[in-house]
């Protein structure tokens, strides 16, 4: 039966060693409920373990010194505390909460502020993260911490989580993962993979970020239903892959990002095939960017729609019209529906012309949007004198948008 230790009836501010005391103390397996109040840190678990706060007035502060919270145990729940106040060293990994080699860990409804890095999970597996704030240092962007810090862990659940001004959110050699319906804002990247696979990314909301998912390195992946807005500046983009085989990219909506999506040699073997289909990309500067030798996507049942320019291809050959196009809605589309089956009678068919000189050639962007680059375009569309570049070929483009 499991035993509940009260620290009840405690004035001020509990310190650290009396915390770290009680943990020690406690049998495997108690619970210890902590009241309102400050608690100081850093402590660590090494055993079975539950402590219970009263919400954000229970607080445990680290301080300014390295970690606030380290769980060293399988079998630990963290509920309803308040963690601040890690040190301020990246060598060292610096966090409000780190697991390590752990499992069937769980924490849960706890905010985390003024900490370097959110949560630092190693070899972490089974665990459940849910409805945690984290938010870093007030640092610049690029040396806060990641709010989320997965590194060989597998099999965990992250779920209802808020990161607001984080650095990233990272899964590297992470497999088997569940990442659902959190928000990332004002990071770096607001969710970032490396070498990992068989991961299901369902239902986020990321805005305000440099980056919104990217995968690199990795394989096995289902990316659904998430929402991706307003990644800007030069790096700005909604989803990237990169050396990424068999992943399905399935009903997303990307929006006001400088880049929808973002394609660097995917799929990376040749004889896999990336799934690209029932997304809304939408108002975006470039809605597809293909860089690279990146061929053999399907690309099906999309909407591209209020993009300044729907696809895009740097990589010198155009390898974008080597993938597969089918049922694609394009707001650009010029045919008609003769016996009105919602598909055009004609394929789509994207061209560069003169106008799209500056896309391929650097130097030629000083001209964007003058007279002579419209001259040119409309002159070579009256009475051609250069074969157009072509990108792409959709056989049988969507009439409508609605349904999709």
């Amino acid at each position: 039966m499991r035993k509940v230790i009260l620290l009840m009836g405690l004035v001020g501010i509990v310190s650290a060693s009396l915390l770290q005391e009680t943990i020690d103390k406690a049998p495997a397996g108690s619970k210890i409920e902590l009241p309102k109040g400050l608690f100081k840190g850093p402590i660590t678990i090494d055993k079975p373990l539950m402590i219970v706060g009263e919400g954000n007035e229970t607080i445990i502060d680290g301080e300014e010194n390295g970690t606030v919270v380290k769980i060293r145990s399988s079998n630990v729940i963290l509920e309803n505390l308040a963690i601040r106040g890690s040190g301020k060293e990246h060598e060292r990994i610096d966090a409000g909460i780190s697991v390590k080699d752990a499992g069937f860990v769980r924490i849960s409804h706890c905010t985390i502020t003024d900490s370097l890095f959110g949560i630092d999970m190693q070899n972490v597996h089974d665990s459940i993260i849910e409805h945690v704030y984290i938010t870093s240092k007030p640092f610049a962007l690029g040396i806060r911490g990641d709010g989320v810090r997965l590194w060989y862990s597998n099999d965990n659940i992250l779920r209802h989580n808020h990161l607001y001004k984080s650095r990233d959110f990272v899964v590297w050699y992470s497999h088997g993962n569940r990442i659902e319906e959190n928000v990332g804002e004002y990071g770096r990247y607001s969710l970032h993979f490396m070498y990992a696979g068989k991961n299901i990314v369902r239902k986020n909301i990321y805005k305000h970020n440099s980056v919104g998912i990217f995968f690199m390195y990795s394989r096995d992946t289902i990316a659904e239903e998430n929402v991706v807005m307003s990644s800007l500046g030069t790096t700005g983009m909604g989803i990237g892959l990169k050396d990424a085989d068999n992943f399905t990219i399935r009903n997303n909506t990307i929006l006001y990002c400088a880049k929808g999506m973002y394609i660097d040699r995917s799929p990376f073997d040749p004889t896999k095939r990336n799934k690209i289909v029932g997304n809304k990309i939408l108002y975006n500067s470039i809605g597809m960017h293909f860089h690279s030798l990146s061929i053999n996507n399907d690309i099906t049942r999309n909407i591209f729609k209020g993009n300044m320019e729907n696809v895009y291809d740097d990589s010198g050959r155009i390898h974008s019209v080597q993938n597969h196009w089918w049922q694609n809605y394009w707001d650009d589309y010029q045919g008609i529906d003769a016996n009105h089956d919602g598909i055009g009678d004609i394929p789509y068919t994207l061209y560069y012309y003169a106008d799209k000189i500056w896309l391929l050639n650097p130097n030629v962007r000083f001209f964007y949007g003058s007279p002579v680059i419209s001259i040119l375009n409309f002159l070579a569309k009256l009475a051609p004198f250069s074969e157009p570049v072509k990108l792409l070929t959709d056989p049988q483009p969507l009439m409508y948008e609605e349904g999709l």
